[in-house]
């Protein structure tokens, strides 16, 4: 067993592969946390947290009046409200007599096989009992006599737990509940940095290094989405933790909407931490036998710095939150016809765009925003999910046959939430959108949010995307979410449940996933809101990729992507090719750059081919080929960040080039990449240590693009190109994994701004 109960010391020991995470029953009356260690085999109370008195810091009435006991100055694993803890609260329920205060006092545990689910959740899932173990402590408040469940799940092959919350009504009277966490840790110090996924539309997902103070420090969504702004992801560090030492504890929510995460220093350095749904614009009733279920946390722990922490939350999502056909099957090379076209396409247009794809042994063909309704710019039609008959007079019966007779599959674009005002929808459903009776409606992207709390609407939405997607033989789909919610109300709900509609939008947005997905298992489904709007687990669960930014400048990439793998797997990485100058930032990269930088996740592109000359069109289908002998290393290989396109001291500088090195599980192949963020003249020279890699096993090394790059620079760089500017080998070579990861690769120089080396490396 993963759980192992200490009945002398009334001590847990949650062990995963490597880890020892201790909770302990205190006095057979409250939780405590006393700490997550590196593994141990047994514990003991004289490593625990000091109980003596403090002033200021008051006793609970069940000591009899001792004063060395008081919840103010121990680390707990969830904390009541108003009792004697003055920091924040892991939960607040407003009781029949309307005040808060709620003593959480400890009744019972059980240990559970395997991992139960979360129901109308997403969460991460165990196939077989032997990987997990499950904990579960019941605590009752003695007034209301509300029951809550604290839910641990143990992982024997990862260093990782999951938690949840439930709260059972088990009492008498109604309830109202305004706060619950879904994880409350402790920890007896203050010594890290903080560490957050921050930035905005086209800059999602940016590393911001903070170190803890007096007080609080956190993120959160208010947005009705996981957001653009902030990710459900925090994590502490060590101040000397790097992406190879040091301890680190990740935190990430499997929760698409509003969230909240936070750290409070007290006054006696200890830092809580705690994540879970916002508490802004919730409140939830629960009558006597009902219960509420949180979302799921999950936490990872490495003692080898924050490479070790990505790789640990990679492989659980790949395996234990990924699901269906696509979870293990390698992802498709794709061609978006939006920055080709935007809202102008007819169907000649489409198949020539096709035709130069399949030249090139692209596999998948995507129909973007336009084909349905009147939709000819973003001013109508979202919610009439029907043929745009003038534009396609063949409808997508038409384009699907010609695309798959060109031997590509075919995707299709929707923005299934979303609805106009200018639509047959909405003038027939006025009443399906979020809003507040009374209260003018704020339009973003000029279109406003249907209310997926409401059964009918979920169902509407199913009906019409079943439809599209089996009469038209669709093979994928993009799955877009283009503004947050404002005036979050319902014309359904009653005064006292407006308070729950943020959180049953979700409820609903699952449920329709949930079947929309099941019923459609072939189909490869993509996320995306305005990019990386909502890019978290919830979503990972019912679509095992994203469309990671709608900023496709191959510089700008390095920081988004290589954020986003802090937490998340190169699988769920959307990542495109675009032409230059960019869309987004008007900057001017090599082709060969925007490829290697692309190539770190799922690959594709989102431009006319049928603009660029022959160079070009032979150097993409030379880069379609050599993704395709490193595409299962790459989606399902393991990551290490070399050297970051970020400094600690601020997300706003840059280093001077950005390396990566992905190697497959099997360790027969790797993909090393160098990105030159900006050059430097007479610069001095780099050596790179690689990692991951078999000390014992001889690689060849190969620069598969090295004559196309070439070329490429001598007919379009407007500046002459020094030899050293390309990896110093014409012909394979042969080193061993121990020279490469303890000795490294000499670069000589920097190449051009925006230049790049990508080198293969295949065991013998």
């Amino acid at each position: 067993m993963s759980i192992i109960f200490d009945k002398t010391n009334q001590v847990f020991l949650l062990n995963t592969i490597s880890s020892s995470y201790i909770i302990k029953i205190f006095a057979n009356q409250y939780i405590l946390h006393y700490g997550w260690f590196p593994k141990i085999d047994e514990w003991n109370d004289m490593f625990a947290a000091p109980v003596t008195g403090r002033a200021m810091s008051p006793n609970p009435e069940i000591f009899e009046g001792k004063l060395d006991f008081s919840l103010d100055t121990q680390p707990q694993e969830f904390s009541g409200a108003g009792i004697t803890d003055f920091r924040n609260s892991s939960i607040e329920i407003k009781s029949e007599n309307g005040t808060i205060a709620t003593d959480l006092i400890f009744k019972s545990y059980r240990i559970l096989k395997g991992k139960p689910q979360i129901p109308g959740l997403p969460a991460t899932y165990s196939l077989k009992n032997e990987e997990a173990d499950t904990l579960e402590i019941d605590f009752m408040d003695p007034l209301t006599e509300v029951t809550v469940i604290l839910s641990y799940t143990v992982w024997k092959n990862y260093n990782a737990i999951c938690r949840h919350t439930v709260v059972k009504n088990t009492g008498k009277y109604d309830i109202c509940l305004e706060k619950v966490m879904s994880c409350n840790v402790d920890f007896c110090g203050s010594r890290y940095k903080m560490l957050q996924l921050s930035g905005a539309h086209a800059r999602e997902r940016h590393p911001v290094f903070r170190k803890l103070v007096p007080g609080n420090q956190g993120i959160e969504s208010k947005r009705t989405a996981s957001s653009l702004q902030q990710n459900p992801f925090i994590a502490l560090m060590d101040y000397d933790a790097s992406e190879t030492r040091g301890n680190v504890y990740g935190f990430n929510l499997v929760y698409s909407g509003n969230f909240y995460a936070n750290v409070e220093v007290d006054q006696f350095n200890m830092s809580r931490v705690q994540l879970g749904i916002n508490p802004f614009n919730f409140e939830w009733k629960i009558k006597p036998e009902e219960e509420f279920y949180t979302p799921e946390a999950v936490m990872v722990y490495s003692q080898n710095g924050l490479g070790e922490m990505s790789r640990t939350f990679h492989d659980l999502y790949r395996n234990h939150l990924c699901r269906g056909k696509w979870q293990y099957k390698e992802r498709p090379i794709v061609i978006n016809n939006w920055e080709a076209t935007y809202f102008n396409f007819n169907a000649e247009k489409l198949f020539k765009l096709a035709d130069e794809a399949s030249s090139a042994g692209i596999e998948l063909f995507v129909l973007d925003d336009g084909w349905f309704g009147k939709r000819n710019d973003d001013t109508s039609s979202l919610g009439d999910w029907f043929e745009n008959k003038e534009k396609l007079p063949g409808g997508l019966a038409e384009i699907s046959d010609g695309i798959h007779k060109r031997g590509l599959k075919f995707g299709l674009w929707f923005e299934p939430e979303m609805v106009s005002p200018d639509s047959n929808l909405y003038r027939n459903h006025p009443d399906w959108c979020l809003h507040i009776e009374g209260r003018s409606s704020s339009l973003s992207r000029h279109q406003l949010m249907l209310d997926l709390s409401r059964n009918e609407v979920v169902d509407y939405l199913y009906e019409r995307l079943y439809s599209i997607i089996t009469e038209n033989k669709i093979d994928y789909v993009k799955w877009d979410f283009n503004r947050s919610g404002t005036e979050v109300g319902s014309g359904t709900a009653t005064a006292a449940e407006q308070m729950k509609v943020s959180h049953k939008y979700y409820l609903g947005l699952y449920n329709l996933m949930e079947k929309i997905t099941s019923a459609l298992p072939d189909v490869l489904f993509e996320s995306c809101s305005s990019g990386g709007g909502r890019y978290d687990p919830g979503m990972l669960y019912y679509m095992p990729q994203a469309w990671t930014s709608d900023n496709t400048d191959g510089i700008s990439r390095l920081a988004i992507q290589a954020g986003s793998t802090i937490a998340y797997p190169a699988s769920s990485m959307s990542c495109h090719v675009s032409a230059v100058p960019n869309h987004q930032t008007g900057r001017q990269t090599f082709l060969a750059e925007r490829g290697h930088t692309a190539m770190a996740g799922t690959f594709g592109y989102e431009l006319d081919l049928n603009k660029l000359n022959p160079v070009e069109l032979k150097e993409i289908k030379d880069q379609v080929e050599i993704y395709k002998t490193i595409r299962k290393t790459v989606q399902f290989g393991d990551y290490y960040r070399l050297e970051n396109p970020w400094t600690e001291s601020s997300d706003a500088e840059i280093t001077d080039f950005t390396a990566w090195n992905i190697v497959s599980k099997d360790k027969n192949q790797a993909v090393f990449t160098i990105v030159w963020n900006y050059p430097e003249a007479n610069a001095p020279a780099d050596i790179i240590k690689l990692q991951g890699l078999d000390e014992s096993k001889k690689y060849k090394l190969t620069c598969p693009q090295s004559k196309t790059i070439r070329e490429f620079f001598r007919l379009y760089s407007p500046f002459p190109m020094p030899e050293a500017a390309f990896y110093p080998f014409e012909n394979d070579i042969v080193v061993s994994g121990d020279l490469l990861m303890k000795c490294g690769l000499q670069i000589p120089y920097r190449p051009h701004f925006g230049s790049s080396i990508q080198i293969i490396l295949n065991a013998l």
